[in-house]
């Protein structure tokens, strides 16, 4: 026995249940590494390596706890169980918040421009840690840019390129990154936000409004509510009403709050999104609220963060306290729940010593305040195993007292790890006791960190737990969830691309049948999609009390769900003081990741389903060469005229589209020699290797390059290539910055190639295999070489710019707007 802890190392029970082959599977593809075939080979793995951390005297006693204790139920996040003891360059950490600013470049109001925030986002994904984004920041579309003419593209169009970007960054460990988008409520862009998931895009994200408090009362009480903004509205939204309030601030049209509520529930109940975060609740609530202020989330919600934010975490498997279970004796064993909650809290604040960061900013965030997110796993089968419904009171207050026996427990080790160790370096005794939070803790733990301090600001965290739970605890089920269903199929990523179904049944079902044979299943086994959506509610309202920072809980309903039971849930969330919620219905957009239905013996009777070769994702350059075209160009600015080589690559891609085999040619690379020396090459050449990214990953190039186009510096226009005149004379396009004539002469490149048409937009796939199929036909040599005129020296413009061509030349003449350039004429009177 451990004298520390009190914990022995568990015996096998009578007829251990033989591990699932999925469990198997993921735990060998995820989590074990080299030589490593089993749970326990991991699990030592990981105890040797945060026992080093430990004093020389005790490594040998801790690595023994720390094995114990998971033998026991601990199951350190799957970011710790992959990398931990590896000496790999990935994080151990799952959880970051980005901060994004409004520039381009640089920082602005202390936050980091979005190329700098997208590249700092990028290499947090390379090393393994999910990303949430709080994106209200960037000024609203259409909004004046300063310095400029031209007009903002909004937050939605630069989500398009994180999303690119998440897409083609294969996260360490053979894991893909995660990322949560966030807009504030007030923002004026918010309807596009709500919409952007509409048709599918956005694919890597999950999206939540930041609602306010202010905002739900205005829907109670049906009342306006303003959209607002520090950026300044362009003129027509000026003309409609635009204007400045005494706060500084822009209001830039006010709306209906019910109306935009009905909106958000309309959304989520057709494809799931967006989710809503309680801002207001998260950051009373917070333990730190007198240091930070939050305004984002982790991918998965139950880590609320400030900007660069970051927490690591583990879950206790509570199938495993459960002693007796399926009898009248059975019972949860709440004293060995609370002594591994005690090492576990250990090993989570060690995990912060051993992990290595993406970002310098991460590790300093991370040593001020110390964050850990210990939580449970398995709920929904341990209340099975004990008898009690998940939707019924006696089910909620088993499930209330589990999360305050983890909180007493995890608060008293931590202050002891102060003693020990020291306070988190922003504590502060009086500030942190007037938390909300703080102050409902029992009066023993506040005098003891009244005394000693608490080594991290937050320690208890309920996260979604869908792997680990399926390779460490045979699927016990998902973190604070009901069972999906007992058996179900599970569609699984293999590493080509494709998709592999397993028969996969839950930790307490299997149990039961090999305790009870064909019995009939007891009451307590009720499912997620059994149970109405208050029920999944009123478990988040038990539990959420005793939790400090968050949970991240989906409330599952069917398809046939009404629509009318559906649409009150989130106002009822929020009065129940909720600080957050996500709901699914399976839908035509998302379908749905478990099917409780068997998978088709005969392959042959299903039709074939499409397979746009536009969208296949192409992970490495491959051998030999590549098809190309290289055009040179030349544009100018005030500082003079420029030449620079544009070079694309070409590829075959293979798919399915309506029903028939089908081939296309797709650009495959973006290239551009130039002298690195210049801030302007060096962004151009970023944007050619995301542009490649994007097109690797089978993203949206027309959107990317259109987004490109929107681009403007401070250095004034660029006159780069022509446009041809219904007369058939070309005149010269101006743009607002290098980069936006870039996209312009890739945007020709790939119209002359028969990718996109002349507007800039995608080609239809039918289009793109029957012109493929010319070509092949034809056998005819490449694209001849296009002539374009030489880029004159830029002329002194002083207009204002033109819709057509760009030329600051549109002036008034005649009572019209006449552009001096291209000769456009636009409104007359």
């Amino acid at each position: 026995m451990d004298r520390a802890t009190g914990m022995n190392a568990p015996e096998a029970p009578a007829g251990a249940l033989p591990a699932q082959e999925v469990s198997l599977d993921v735990l060998r593809e995820k989590y074990a590494r080299g030589d490593e075939r089993t749970i326990e080979d991991v699990q030592r793995r990981i105890a040797r390596a945060l026992a080093a951390l430990e004093p020389a005297t005790q490594r040998a006693d801790c690595e023994r706890r720390y094995l114990e204790a998971q033998q026991q139920g601990f199951i350190p996040a799957g970011r710790i169980a992959s990398a931990a003891g590896l000496g790999l360059s990935a994080t151990l950490i799952n959880c970051f918040v980005q901060p994004v600013g409004d520039s381009i470049s640089g920082a602005s109001d202390g936050l980091p421009g979005i190329y700098t925030a997208l590249s700092e986002a990028a290499e947090t994904m390379r090393r393994g840690g999910g990303v949430g984004y709080d994106f209200s920041a960037i000024r609203p579309l259409g909004s004046k840019v300063a310095g400029t003419a031209s007009r903002a593209s909004g937050p939605v169009s630069y989500m398009e390129v994180f999303d690119a970007s998440c897409r083609t960054v294969e996260s360490a460990g053979a894991r893909r990154g995660a990322q949560m988008g966030v807009l504030r409520i007030d923002h004026p862009d918010i309807e596009r936000f709500i919409a952007a998931k509409d048709t599918g895009r956005l694919t890597n994200f999950n999206i939540s409004v930041g609602v306010t408090d202010a905002f739900m009362r205005a829907v109670e009480a049906d009342e306006a509510f303003a959209l607002v903004h520090a950026a300044e509205p362009g003129d027509e939204d000026q003309a409609a009403g635009g204007h400045r309030r005494e706060d500084g601030l822009w209001v830039y049209r006010s709306v209906r709050a019910r109306d935009l509520w009905e909106r958000i529930m309309v959304s989520t109940y057709d494809h799931a999104e967006p989710g809503v975060l309680f801002v207001d609740r998260m950051n009373a609530e917070n333990n730190l609220w007198y240091a930070e202020e939050l305004h984002a989330t982790n991918p998965c919600g139950e880590q609320p963060l400030p900007p660069y934010g970051c927490c690591d975490l583990g879950s206790l498997n509570l199938t495993a306290f459960v002693d007796a279970p399926f009898t009248l004796d059975a019972r949860l064993d709440f004293e060995r729940l609370r002594k591994v909650a005690t090492v576990a809290v250990r090993m989570l604040d060690l995990v912060l010593d051993a992990t290595r960061w993406p970002l310098p900013q991460q590790a300093d965030e991370a040593r001020a305040k110390r964050r850990v997110g210990l939580g449970f796993l398995g709920l929904g089968s341990a209340l099975a195993m004990l008898g009690l419904r998940y939707d019924a009171d006696p089910g909620r207050a088993m499930a209330a007292r589990i999360a305050s026996e983890l909180r007493d427990a995890a608060y008293a080790a931590s202050i002891e790890l102060a003693r020990e160790k020291g306070a988190f370096p922003l504590f502060d005794a009086d500030q942190y006791l007037r938390g909300q939070f703080a102050l409902r803790l029992p009066e023993a733990l506040r005098d003891g960190i009244r005394k000693h301090g608490i080594r991290n600001s937050h320690l208890l965290s309920i996260a979604p737990t869908g792997t680990i739970s399926l390779a460490f605890a045979d699927n016990a089920s998902n973190g604070i969830e009901p069972p999906y269903s007992w058996t179900y199929q599970r569609r699984k990523r293999t590493a080509d691309g494709g998709t592999r179904s397993y028969e996969v049944c839950d930790h307490a079902w299997r149990l039961y049948r090999q305790l009870r044979g064909d019995a009939p299943l007891p009451p307590s086994f009720v499912t997620a999609l059994e149970m109405r959506a208050l029920d999944h509610l009123r478990m988040v309202e038990a539990v959420q009390p005793f939790i400090d920072t968050a949970i991240s809980k989906t409330v599952n309903v069917p398809e046939d769900y009404p629509y009318d039971d559906f649409r009150d849930l989130y106002l009822e969330a929020w009065r129940a003081g909720l600080k957050g919620l996500a709901t699914y219905r399976p839908n035509a957009v998302l379908g749905s990741v478990l099917s409780t239905a068997p998978a088709a013996d005969d392959a042959s009777a299903a039709p074939v389903a499409d397979d746009d070769p536009l969208r296949r994702r192409f992970e490495h350059r491959p051998l030999g060469e590549l098809e190309s075209v290289t055009s040179k160009i030349e544009y100018s600015t005030q500082e003079g005229r420029k030449t620079v080589y544009l070079t694309v690559s070409f590829l075959r891609a293979e798919g399915v589209w309506e029903g028939r085999q089908v081939t296309v040619e797709r650009p495959f690379e973006f290239f551009m020699p130039a002298n690195q020396r210049t801030g302007g090459h060096q962004w151009i050449t970023a944007s050619m290797r995301l542009l490649s990214m994007v097109a690797r990953a089978g993203g949206p190039i027309a959107r990317a390059l259109a987004d490109m186009r929107e681009v403007v510096w401070e250095k004034g226009p660029v006159r780069c290539g022509h446009i041809t005149r219904d007369d058939g004379v070309q005149v010269p396009v101006y743009h607002d910055s290098e980069v936006a004539a870039i996209a312009f002469m890739l945007q020709r490149i790939l119209t002359r190639r028969g990718f996109l048409d002349e507007q800039g937009n995608q080609v239809p796939v039918d289009a793109l295999a029957r012109s493929f199929e010319r070509r092949m036909h034809d056998a005819a040599p490449g694209p001849r070489l296009q002539e374009e005129t030489p880029a004159e020296p830029l002329p002194v413009l002083n207009g204002a710019k033109c819709p057509e061509c760009g030329a600051l030349a549109l002036r008034k003449v005649d009572g019209c707007s006449r552009c001096a350039s291209c000769h456009y004429v636009g409104e007359c009177g």
